[in-house]
């Protein structure tokens, strides 16, 4: 066989015991080298294995002698058949033990359920066919009332030194396993009680009967059928859950931050794009959909990131400034961001100031006019008064949340932040021309040195 194991002479049939045991339904693996390293199992569902044995077994020291045993190459050729493993374990005096190792195998009903569930879920048939056994093709069987991996008692030892619990030669032989399972997950479906020959015809065959029309329907048009359905499909208890917690793998590593967004796709193609579709306008959204996920992931991974409040999600008025601020679209596109601003095309320069100037914050005082409450007119006549001494004060008008100079060129808007936000008076246009401060001078002061923005 490939994989570094190989067949002996029992092939692919039993060796002899008087059933009629179907083809496939026995693997015979060639011994393994000693181990190297620390662990025997580097895939979760051989630690699960290993876990299972270890809670199993009352007395840790026979397990630690065990795992020598198969540190050393002591364990021989390694026979898998449903519902059993089979080794012969050596002693340091050279003499050897027959070990068993028992597995409950499915009965027919789990089978079914576990076929099912797996034509559903065409991932976990490729899944299986890589060599991999990934948690949720565990946690879908075990919710289709199917334990895959064996839990606590599960692995029943029998052993020519007669021991009544775990042995070396049984811990030796579970070791080893775990070894093989890292490697081939159908092992363990084999001791379940299917081959992996079978257990891919049988799946054949249910995703013919399913491609023919003749598995079970998509929909269920009685009521009753389907409350039925649902109660033949137990769910997991929350002990189980939870125990199961200590045997999934660990999360991946936090990926690190791309050096720059990815470039978007060209879709200057010889095909004529469908009506009303604009491919320039397209490559812009991906360009800027690339540098918005760019910057969501570098604020993802700064430190703190998780105790930040979630910010508010932007209306099509607000994100259509946004776009025209951040993407600088073409003079056409533009156009028909001004006019999902609700702006006539003179009107969005202003906005897009404000928005670099502030984001939402800037961009809701160049547009609102509003006139505060008691205390909020109180606070800010407060700044005011403090800001200047009184020789150096401007003089103001105050008209709701606006103040304005004297000679009406400049003029200090009052948001609902608290901040000051300085305006100037630009072809007949009041326009933002410095972000908001919470120092009325320091406002005023970018209102009257020239903007660069």
């Amino acid at each position: 066989m490939s994989d570094g194991y190989e067949s002996d002479a029992f092939g692919d049939r039993y060796d002899g015991e008087g059933d009629d045991t179907l083809p496939g339904q026995e693997r015979t693996f060639a011994a393994l080298p000693p181990a190297q390293g620390q662990g025997f199992a580097e895939s979760w569902w051989g630690r699960a294995w290993l876990k299972a044995l270890e809670d199993t077994a009352l007395d840790g020291q026979q397990l630690k002698k065990g795992r020598r045993f198969a540190r050393e190459g002591r364990v021989g050729a390694v026979s898998v058949r449903p519902g059993r493993i089979t080794a012969v374990v050596r002693d340091r005096d050279g003499s050897g033990c027959r070990s068993d190792v028992l597995l409950q195998e499915l009965t027919d009903g789990e089978w079914d359920r576990f076929l099912d569930m797996a034509v559903d879920r065409a991932g976990h048939i490729a899944a299986l066919l890589d060599r991999e056994m990934p948690p949720h093709l565990v946690e879908d069987a075990a919710a289709a009332g199917v334990d895959l991996l064996p839990g606590v008692g599960d692995l029943d030892p029998e052993c020519t030194c007669e021991a009544w619990d775990h042995c070396p030669h049984t811990a030796a032989l579970c070791y080893q396993v775990a070894r093989l399972l890292d490697q081939d997950p159908f092992v363990l479906l084999l001791m379940r009680g299917r081959g992996e020959r079978r257990l891919l015809d049988e799946l054949q065959v249910r995703i013919a009967a399913r491609a023919a029309g003749h598995g079970p329907p998509d929909t269920v048009d009685d009521p009753a059928e389907e409350t039925e359905d649902r109660a033949a499909v137990r769910g997991v208890p929350a002990a189980e859950a939870y125990a199961a917690a200590g045997i999934l793998p660990p999360l991946p590593p936090v990926p690190a931050l791309p050096v720059e967004p990815a470039p978007a796709p060209s879709l200057d193609t010889e095909t004529d794009p469908e009506p009303g579709v604009d491919p320039t306008a397209l490559e812009m959204l991906a360009t800027d959909g690339a540098a918005r996920a760019h910057r969501m992931l570098a604020e993802a991974l700064s430190p703190g990131h998780g105790q930040q409040p979630v910010p508010a999600g932007l209306t099509p008025v607000q994100d259509a400034v946004r776009l025209a601020a951040e993407a600088r679209p073409e003079p056409w596109i533009a156009n028909r961001l001004a006019t999902g601003s609700g702006r006539q095309r003179s009107g969005l320069p202003a906005a897009v100031r404000a928005w670099r100037y502030g984001g939402t914050a800037a961009l809701a005082v160049l547009d609102e006019e509003w006139t505060p409450d008691a205390d909020a007119l109180a606070r800010a006549r407060t700044r005011l008064a403090g800001a200047w001494e009184e020789d150096e004060a401007p003089r103001l008008r105050a008209d709701r949340n606006r103040w304005t100079s004297a000679d009406g060129a400049v003029q200090l808007r009052y948001g609902r932040d608290g901040r000051w936000y300085p305006f100037r008076k630009e072809s007949g246009r009041w326009t933002p021309v410095g972000p908001g401060d919470e120092d009325p001078a320091a406002a005023w002061a970018d209102a009257t040195v020239p903007a660069d923005v």
